[in-house]
């Protein structure tokens, strides 16, 4: 999978710090970030990019996953990814069971069945699952998005800025009819990036998640 990054100064870079222990907000670990990620701004988040390789958290306290989905979506067949990449998202998967928090993949990714998650509306023993459309939040494109959450109930998530209306973009242009009406396709960029505004409500929601494993450490 990742090459695993040896030298003292990435050795020590890749300890897992816990950002913003000081400013009174519990720790949230965002795994599989950017490296330009909206998070590294955010106070109390301990971010978790491909430099630092999230395969070397230690566990202790909620996060927000944004394992890779290429192999997991609607156009996997043409993904070039090595097939181990597949294993990320399963390993994120028991990462949030264990230490609560949320994971995010594009809505209908084969992750769910794989890994029998719940389909949005249901939950299993650890968690539910939700969908949403990342356009609420301010992304040019609709991006339905599910969420895996573990360590809350569906009574504790954060209010959603549900709104009714239309994006200016589109991620691909997969249908006719989205030729059709001439909504411009998003950037490579665009669509990878979260909005701000939905990380910064990722954050909030996986910081109110706890499951047994926190409490302990």
């Amino acid at each position: 999978m990742r090459d695993q990054l040896t030298s003292p100064a990435i050795a020590e870079l890749n300890a897992p710090t816990r950002i913003g222990s000081g400013d009174g907000l519990a720790p949230v670990s965002v795994l599989f970030a950017r490296s330009d990620s909206i998070y590294k701004t955010m106070p109390g988040c301990d971010v978790w990019d491909a430099e630092r390789d999230a395969l070397n958290w230690q566990g202790g306290n909620p996060v927000v996953a944004h394992p890779p989905c290429r192999l997991w979506g609607a156009l996997s067949a043409l993904s070039t990814a090595p097939v181990e990449e597949k294993l990320l998202a399963i390993w994120a998967v028991k990462q949030v069971r264990k230490f609560g928090g949320v994971l995010e993949h594009p809505a209908k990714s084969k992750l769910w069945p794989a890994e029998k998650l719940p389909l949005p509306g249901r939950r299993d023993k650890w968690g539910f699952t939700i969908s949403v459309a990342q356009y609420w939040w301010g992304h040019k494109a609709e991006k339905l998005t599910w969420l895996y959450i573990c360590g809350c109930e569906p009574s504790d998530v954060p209010p959603t800025p549900y709104c009714i209306g239309e994006s200016t973009h589109v991620i691909a242009q997969s249908s006719r009819r989205q030729k059709l009406r001439l909504r411009p396709e998003v950037t490579k960029s665009e669509r990878e990036h979260t909005p701000p505004a939905l990380a910064a409500w990722l954050v909030e929601l996986a910081r109110g998640c706890a499951t047994a494993s926190n409490e302990k450490s």
